[in-house]
């Protein structure tokens, strides 16, 4: 059985197919090079999750001979879901705690995406999605001081920025990179005092290996954990 799993971000498109719950190809793509590619793929199963608006679910994606799926509240997904407002959750955090429910099954995990934005996502072990929390990704933490005030430069993210700067290059430098490394560090300590038993914490998103490096371990990094929750919920819907 091969699925086509395709999870639609800010910027970028991502695509996968999996075998057997096994990644076997995945692919990056902007929305018209997507479009392109897709009326000419093929699979038995596939799944949608957009951040964006409607305009991918009005398109002739791609032909499958089973189930196609586009992600929204009323799909049943294989983890319990104990959020105040479903409907406002968006996809790709439900996706990555799934994930990381497949990855880690009946154990307490604590999803971190660091991408345009910092998802928190913590489930646990009694396969129970809990919530989390959502801040400024490294790259808006920029920008902002960067267009909300007068003076400020764009600064570049580095590393190992130094705790105090001497400059005001490296002044922003580490207020952004030291204090994202700070609020990943007390979020996890945070979560896991609320935890019966030990905690999975894993990172993905395109600054995951920024940081991954400044955390204690264990750390693990999943780049496609959010490809990979996506077709936990398509197997799920599969099998039933």
């Amino acid at each position: 059985m091969k699925n086509l799993v395709v999870d639609a971000g800010n910027h970028r498109i991502k695509v996968a197919f999996f075998e057997n719950r096994v990644l076997i190809e995945s692919r990056e793509f902007t929305h018209d090079q997507f479009v392109d590619w897709a009326h000419a793929a093929q699979a038995d199963h596939f799944i949608l999750s957009t951040v964006r608006s409607s305009e991918l679910h009005e398109l002739n994606l791609p032909r499958v001979s089973g189930k196609a799926i586009y992600l929204h509240p009323g799909v049943p997904v294989p983890v319990q879901v104990a959020y105040n407002t479903p409907e406002t959750l968006g996809t790709d955090r439900l996706a990555a705690a799934c994930g990381a429910a497949a990855r880690f099954p009946r154990q307490n995990c604590l999803v971190i995406d660091l991408g345009t934005c910092i998802n928190y996502e913590w489930i646990t072990a009694d396969n129970v999605y809990q919530g989390g929390a959502i801040s400024p990704g490294m790259a808006m933490r920029f920008k902002a001081m960067h267009e909300q005030t007068a003076r400020l430069p764009l600064a570049e993210a580095q590393t190992e920025a130094p705790l105090i700067g001497r400059s005001t290059l490296t002044c922003l430098q580490s207020g952004v990179m030291n204090g994202i490394a700070a609020e990943l560090a007390g979020i996890i300590a945070g979560v896991e005092k609320q935890c019966t038993g030990p905690l999975h914490v894993i990172l993905c998103g395109g600054d995951a290996r920024v940081f991954e490096n400044q955390l204690k371990p264990p750390i693990f990094v999943a780049p496609n954990l959010v490809l990979e929750g996506l077709n936990s919920i398509l197997e799920h819907n599969v099998a039933t």
